[in-house]
């Protein structure tokens, strides 16, 4: 379990799929999460237990994911990962949902972030971490920058999202960068 003020990462656990269900069926969770990508929605029970089976035998080793509870409440409110975590070249990639729409904007997935950057970096000892978003999704583009990550690069119009072309954005984040911020 990974404490902050306002979240809470603990183990996915196989009663989270129902939150995963919903999410995956709420367009505007779709849109902002994964730029309207049509593999990740609508979804059914049984691909979302699919899904979370393989989840839930994941090797920490080289990905992990987390459900993001709310600290007051309990509540949970999204999910979070790390993955391709390649120990060679000592970098891994990380990702995050919040999928409770009323807890967008109020921090909670910046710390999210915040809180997984630290146990990864701390745990894995790895030289780098990436991240990336879509240029539509200017809140995830700010929260990035604030928390330390620099843009690397774009993917020039490589998504299109309600019938319009946007950018993928990359952003990485090197140890000693961490470490001056930590």
């Amino acid at each position: 379990m990974i404490d902050g003020e306002l979240v809470r990462l603990r183990a996915l656990r196989a009663d989270d799929a129902e939150h995963h269900l919903r999410w995956r069926n709420d367009p505007e969770v779709v849109r902002w999460a994964a730029a309207a990508d049509p593999r990740f929605g609508p979804a059914t029970v049984e691909t979302v237990a699919i899904t979370f089976d393989s989840m839930l035998r994941l090797n920490p080793r080289e990905r992990a994911v987390f459900t993001v509870e709310d600290r007051t409440d309990g509540r949970v409110i999204g999910v979070a990962d790390y993955r391709d975590l390649d120990p060679y070249a000592s970098v891994a990639t990380l990702g995050i949902t919040i999928g409770e729409r009323e807890y967008w904007g109020r921090g909670h997935g910046s710390e999210t972030v915040r809180l997984l950057t630290d146990h990864v970096f701390g745990t894995f000892g790895l030289h780098r971490l990436e991240l990336d978003t879509w240029s539509g999704n200017e809140r995830a583009v700010r929260a990035f920058t604030r928390l330390g990550f620099r843009e690397e690069g774009r993917r020039r119009s490589a998504l299109l999202v309600d019938g319009r072309r946007y950018d993928r954005v990359l952003f990485g984040m090197l140890r000693e960068e961490w470490a001056k911020s930590a």
